[in-house]
């Protein structure tokens, strides 16, 4: 979805923008384009990928929680075989689209920014936590560089309470890639939400690099105030949901 936001936001920027999907896309509308179906499993295609390209933008894998297996191929398989691509192609950057949910469990009473360690709230956290992680280490062993997006909630609006504090509008979205692209960096983390008063993440470093949002979460305060789940669990931690399921026993061993 965020794929096609950008697609158009940058379309006819750069020389060429090769897009690719695990499914069918919309073809190529003009030379600037290419449209390459690939399995991020498939370690080859993938490289192949990579080939002549001077940046990425990895929003691939998969976007909500699943069973491992499911996890492990698109996005832990996968994103080995994307760094190795871009190591082995001469790739300048990859910005990554990590997420809030590699620092889930953090409690909605904690205030963390680009330095607070993950703390993953499912399987598919954890795999974005992974992903932070191989950046790091292709960016400070192999000078691939590395801007890693905490995305919180990128929707044309919140759609409830909690993402008066997460959300991101799809232009601030496009100033963050963009940010991305043109900064001097080695490996950055920020976070993937517009200005909002309600944040829970101290975005300094994002800011620091260029990003200067222009959305606030609070325009929208009248329509979702009061639109909560009747989960504990989920509205003590930052992850909300993903947080709640499958979680056994007391909260209290999470260090507070």
């Amino acid at each position: 979805n965020l794929g096609r936001q950008l697609r158009e936001r940058l379309r006819g920027q750069y020389d060429l923008i090769r897009l690719s999907d695990i499914g069918t896309m919309a073809p190529p509308r003009d030379d600037r384009e290419e449209a390459i179906v690939c399995d991020l499993g498939d370690a080859a295609a993938v490289h192949k990928l990579c080939e002549g390209i001077d940046a990425i933008v990895h929003l691939g894998g998969q976007a909500t929680e699943a069973e491992w297996k499911i996890v492990h191929n698109a996005n832990i398989l996968g994103a080995i075989n994307l760094w190795e691509g871009a190591r082995l192609a001469g790739v300048d950057r990859v910005l990554f689209a990590s997420s809030n949910h590699a620092v889930g469990m953090w409690r909605r009473t904690d205030k963390i920014d680009h330095d607070t360690p993950p703390r993953p709230d499912g399987r598919y956290g954890l795999s974005k936590a992974f992903g932070e992680d191989i950046a790091k280490l292709y960016a400070y062993k192999w000078g691939v560089r590395g801007y890693m997006m905490r995305i919180g909630s990128c929707f044309i609006e919140p759609a409830d309470q909690r993402q008066l504090a997460s959300w991101m509008s799809f232009e601030d979205f496009t100033k963050l890639v963009t940010t991305g692209l043109t900064a001097d960096y080695t490996y950055e983390i920020v976070y993937g939400i517009s200005r909002n008063d309600r944040a829970w993440y101290d975005n300094a470093n994002a800011y620091r690099l260029g990003y200067d949002p222009q959305d606030n979460g609070e325009t929208f305060k009248d329509k979702v105030l009061g639109k909560v789940t009747n989960d504990p669990i989920a509205e003590e931690f930052q992850g909300g949901t993903f947080v709640s399921a499958e979680f056994v026993g007391s909260t209290s061993r999470v260090p507070k």
